[in-house]
């Protein structure tokens, strides 16, 4: 870096050396499907696993209010997302909009969230792909040598799918939009199964025996919701992911908006089959409650016991890719705008020189989850239920980082419309601010409900440790070194600059040139 620099406020900026951003480079690519495929992609292995165990923690009553009160907060969320990525169409997503609405701190606390998210959510889902792929080999094979413990299997879908990610965008999104199609086919294919083999039984929904007082609808009573509500997250958790594609994406005020929207009716209509068709077969939410594989259970109790159903389970590790690859994406991008600002050290946002893909960040993001999986998995080796508390607790860590950012995007959501009112708007949430305050509300809510799970309480104290570590980086370090990229070139200059970079190019603003944020709009 060059060594002009200008302190605004309580940070510092410094001038981007020459060939800064020519090394920094993405290539658009993405339309309305692959966006859609991206955000669908990133969510679907919900409907695989992890949100049964929303039924151990608050029976079905209890799974089913949540989720209600989930969509509610995803809707308004989503609807804020979507006014404001086409009008901040950058890679930093969610730290883009709180940047601009709430200064570089609010940025960074935002964007560290959603890192956060982004890197465990993989760990969450390739755990689950590794005790399923444990799973598959025994029933085929009989064989549970060490060759198939799922640490091996966790290490070899993470050099596959992060070496796959780094081959360039074209590719990525292509790979989505077909492995998310054949998810959902999956999907329809068991629903269709239940009900045509008639293995669907209501009764089977309730029977989770009730506490001393409780309903069989609520076996763990009113309060039994709370604890339920990070795993009704899980029906939808990342679709919020589709901002970080706006420098990749072809027509941002056209293609996010719909793509996040419908993106998110698909999962909607999913999730509630699944609540339904998955519990209401075999043993029932008791069983299912505490599976690591539901729908490899579900399979098995419409199909029976033995090679037929390993097969189809084979069939349902698409459904789980499809989320681990396309989050892999998302951690890579988040890490990459961070960097690419200098709230992250700046190395992680160097891209492919051919490629244009950000493989610095996509190879630290992979060690990363990698390590925090194995950490899991040794911690609690001794204690038993292995799969389910690696899956569980994984799931509640990433829940905390993904809560406090989508806190943070509806309050930015607020304050933009407040304190840029004039900026350009293609899209309009139709729910607007009290969408927003609602949306905000309940995330709140569901990151107190993190702390009423004793089983799981540790990892997200392990968490929350992190995330302050994280901050004390930014006040020590980070925040002396920022860099005027495009998030941070459309703040400092309120949407007059940092907008339209297939027009401006980028590191159209120097250091020189920037004002405090308090001061008037300079004239065009």
């Amino acid at each position: 870096m060059a060594d002009k620099s200008r302190a605004m406020g309580k940070v510092t900026y410094q001038e981007a050396a020459e060939g800064y951003f020519e090394k920094r480079q993405l290539r658009r690519h993405a339309a309305f499907w692959s966006l859609w495929a991206l955000g669908v992609g990133a969510v679907i292995s919900g409907d695989f696993y992890g949100w049964n165990l929303g039924l151990d923690a608050g029976g079905f009553g209890g799974l089913l209010i949540a989720g209600i009160v989930i969509t509610i907060m995803y809707y308004g969320l989503c609807f804020s997302i979507a006014e404001m990525s086409p009008a901040l169409p950058h890679t930093g997503g969610a730290y883009s909009f709180s940047r601009s609405a709430m200064g570089p701190w609010g940025g960074f606390i935002t964007g560290l969230a959603e890192n956060m998210e982004y890197v465990i959510t993989p760990a969450v889902v390739v755990g689950a792909m590794g005790f399923l792929s444990h799973d598959i080999v025994v029933d085929l094979s009989g064989n549970d040598g060490d060759w198939n413990s799922p640490v091996w299997w966790w290490l070899i879908f993470y050099v596959v799918f992060v070496g796959v990610n780094i081959l360039g965008v074209e590719i990525t999104f292509r790979f989505t939009v077909v492995i998310t199609v054949l998810a959902l086919g999956i999907l329809a294919f068991f629903y269709v199964a239940v009900l045509v083999k008639g293995s669907f039984d209501s009764s089977l929904l309730t029977n989770i025996p009730p506490d001393e007082g409780e309903s069989s609808f609520l076996p763990k009573g009113v309060a039994g919701i709370f604890p339920a509500l990070p795993f009704a997250i899980w029906f939808y958790l990342a679709i919020e992911e589709l901002p970080l594609a706006a420098e990749e994406s072809r027509d941002v005020g056209r293609d996010l908006p719909r793509a996040t929207l419908w993106g998110l009716t698909t999962l909607v209509l999913f999730a509630v089959l699944t609540l339904f068709l998955n519990t209401g077969v075999g043993g029932g939410a008791q069983s299912i409650g505490t599976s690591a594989t539901p729908l490899f259970d579900g399979f098995k109790a419409v199909f029976g016991e033995g090679t037929g159903a390993s097969l189809l389970a084979l069939i349902g590790l698409i459904g789980l890719i499809a989320s681990f690859f396309t989050i892999i994406y998302a951690y890579g991008r988040n890490t990459y705008s961070l960097s690419r600002a200098g709230y992250f050290p700046q190395v992680l946002s160097i891209t492919h020189p051919t490629r244009n893909t950000p493989y610095v960040a996509l190879i630290a993001g992979g060690v990363v989850g990698y390590a925090l999986t194995l950490l899991i998995y040794y911690l609690g080796k001794a204690e038993g239920d292995l799969a389910g508390k690696i899956v569980g607790a994984l799931l509640y860590m990433a829940v905390f980082g993904a809560v406090i950012s989508y806190f943070m995007q509806c309050l930015a959501f607020i304050m933009l419309r407040r304190k840029l009112p004039d900026i350009e708007r293609p899209y309009r949430s139709p729910v607007g601010i009290p969408g927003a305050v609602i949306a905000g509300a309940i995330a709140l809510v569901a990151l107190v409900s993190l702390f009423l799970n004793d089983d799981y309480r540790p990892g997200v104290y392990g968490t929350l440790v992190y995330f302050l570590l994280g901050i004390v980086y930014f006040a020590i370090r980070g925040r002396h070194k920022l860099v005027l990229s495009p998030e941070e070139e459309f703040a400092m200059t309120r949407g007059e600059h940092g907008a339209h970079l297939q027009e401006e190019g980028y590191g159209s603003t120097h250091v020189s040139e920037i004002e405090t944020e308090s001061s008037p709009p300079r004239s065009p």
